[in-house]
């Protein structure tokens, strides 16, 4: 009874919605407690057979069978639940003959907004509805909304739909909810748009919403190993170092293994690709004959990543290796159409089971690099500059900071992004004096451009590299692959976890390569550090640290957690600048805050 209900809710205000559609399953009660004993909760009628209320029923029932009930009924919405104010026994009488909706003239009591999970996610579904008109949908998390927007519209979130997308996405909706609701027969807690959420973020809405039943029952029972894993929040199992034990009963691997390496871009114009590149050569080599690798790259598109991952599979390749996160989303459906064969995607924070993913603590070599800068600074300035928002780079960003501060309590850096609209980073830095900079990691096949990687000093029109953070990913893939062929890659598997490889120092993923002309005192600095990491003796994100806001993060009584690490969304007091806004990025960027942004639009 809603008359009771909103005794203890404090409202803010009534909103008329005019003439709507109500979805049945969404009618929970009535306004008035005069028609509490008449119904059940289902609303089925409770009256005796020999009441007027029972004639009167029956009666609706006849004319419902003749001729159809067309009047609409008056309701309450309160936090999307329907109460009945005048139209009950029409309801009885729908859900008797199981229809799905009924329409009603319907006003809104519109709670005061507070803090509660339940709260903000209304509040999100009143911006939805706003742009939508759909209220039969709904999410746990207070970012499905969001995220099916950008689904459904990428290039503009808040366009307002139209009736023929309305008119499709009810279609898909439909469909997609009979398949889901027969396999889920109701044992999972993810509501209906959880899981199409799941199912658009691997099978593109723009494509799905004209298949058939029958392909999306085929593509739901092929993820659903994806599904109940959401279900279940199982955690990313984080594989921190290799598993160097072999199993008791190793299993006996062809002596010729085929691993197909795809990249978004090439060597020549991403130095990106052609570090991981210089891994795939590394690879061949650990193992001579054993490992035939090819190379299929410029997939920057989807069309061409499908292409290129289909060429892998005709390739009759046992190993797929995709090296960016952009190819996050054609790595998993590729992984499910093709169970035979392994993908794995490098990006962090992916929770599917159907592919492995790795990445390298690359936070460990940029406070190496930070302490030098540190030391090294004059005016107490220091640059960076970072590329995408994504899983893991504010830890790069605050570990440098960390490692600065380590050495000269006053060092300020001045951040940067490379990747947002109208970006002349380099001049921003240069015009404000600052001469000491940590730039990309990555080197370049292109010899005669600037080396602008890793922490060098510009003075005099002139670069002085100093040092850099090294990723040897050819470590990685060789580590990777030798426990894939002597079984040990079994080991690491923890139910329907998803696994995520990320190596650092003490894997020898990581590495710092320190210039010759640096001072020998801070040479020893960071030569004990690096030790010091390695052995697990010491961590970067260790003590009290305060952040921009004024926050103290306390890792002096317990130790910062990988998860924390990975999806850090604060920066550390002695960082100038902040995180750039989703519609300062670049296109580009924009597509890969999407899944891997640490904070989604």
């Amino acid at each position: 009874m809603l008359e009771q209900i909103i005794q203890h809710s404090a409202i803010a205000s009534q909103q008329s919605l005019g003439l709507v559609e109500i979805p049945l399953e969404l009618i929970v009660g009535t306004y008035y407690a005069g028609r509490q004993p008449a119904f059940t909760h289902g609303f089925l009628p409770l009256m005796s057979e020999k009441t007027e209320f029972a004639e009167k029923w029956s009666a609706l029932c006849d004319a419902h069978l003749s001729s159809g009930i067309r009047d609409p009924i008056t309701a309450y919405e309160f936090m999307n639940k329907f109460y009945v104010v005048e139209g009950h026994k029409r309801v009885s009488v729908l859900r008797h003959f199981g229809a799905v909706s009924v329409y009603g003239t319907v006003t809104r009591i519109l709670p005061v907004p507070d803090n509660t999970e339940e709260s903000r996610i209304y509040t999100k579904f009143l911006h939805f509805y706003a742009l939508t008109g759909i209220n039969y949908l709904w999410f746990s998390r207070e970012s499905g909304f969001d995220e099916l927007l950008a689904l459904v519209h990428p290039s503009d979130t808040e366009a307002v739909w139209d009736a023929q997308e309305r008119r499709d996405f009810r279609a898909f909706y439909t469909t997609f909810r009979r398949e889901f609701e027969d396999r889920s027969a109701g044992k999972l807690t993810l509501t209906v748009g959880d899981a199409m959420l799941i199912y658009c973020n691997i099978y593109d809405y723009s494509v799905s919403k004209n298949k058939t039943a029958a392909t999306l029952r085929t593509e739901l029972a092929s993820l659903w190993d994806e599904i109940c894993n959401r279900d279940m929040d199982t955690s990313i199992h984080l594989v921190l170092k290799p598993t160097d034990r072999r199993p008791l009963f190793p299993v006996l691997s062809s002596s010729h293994l085929r691993i197909a390496f795809i990249h978004a871009g090439t060597a020549q114009t991403s130095s990106w690709v052609y570090a991981h590149e210089l891994g795939r050569h590394d690879l061949e080599s650990a193992f001579g004959g054993q490992v035939e690798t090819i190379c299929l790259d410029g997939a920057d598109t989807d069309a061409a990543a499908q292409k290129a991952l289909t060429a892998a599979v005709c390739d009759m390749s046992d190993l797929i290796f995709t090296t960016s996160p952009r190819l996050l989303q054609p790595s998993v459906q590729t992984a499910l159409a093709n169970p035979k064969i392994t993908v794995l995607n490098c990006s962090l924070n992916t929770a599917h089971p159907s592919i492995r993913t790795y990445y390298a603590r690359m936070y460990e070599g940029k406070f190496l690099m930070g302490a030098i800068a540190g030391s090294l600074t004059t005016d107490d300035r220091i640059g960076y500059i970072a590329d995408y928002p994504i899983y893991g780079i504010t830890a790069n960003i605050n570990a440098f900071a960390l490692g600065a501060k380590l050495v000269n309590p006053r060092a300020q850096v001045y951040l940067e992004w490379s990747k947002t609209i109208h970006s002349d980073y380099r001049s921003r830095l240069s015009n404000a004096g600052i001469s000491y900079i940590a730039d990309q990691d990555m080197i370049s096949a292109d010899t005669s451009l600037p080396h602008y990687v890793g922490l060098y000093h510009a003075h005099d029109n002139n670069l002085s590299n100093l040092a850099l953070s090294l990723c040897r990913w050819g470590q990685l893939y060789e580590r990777i692959v030798r426990s894939y062929l002597n079984g040990s890659w079994n080991s690491d598997r923890i139910g329907t976890h998803a696994i995520n490889y990320w190596w650092g120092m003490d894997s020898g993923v990581i590495d710092l390569i320190c210039s010759r002309s640096l001072p020998e005192g801070t040479l020893r600095l960071i030569d004990l550090l690096k030790q010091s990491i390695r052995a697990g003796a010491f961590h970067p994100f260790s003590g009290q640290i305060r952040t921009q806001s004024g926050k103290v993060m306390d890792y002096q009584s317990r130790a910062i957690t990988p998860q924390e690490l990975i999806t850090m969304d604060w920066l550390a007091d002695n960082v100038v600048g902040g995180l750039p806004a989703f519609d300062q990025l670049l296109p580009e960027a924009q597509a890969l805050i999407r899944t891997q942004g640490i904070c989604k639009p």
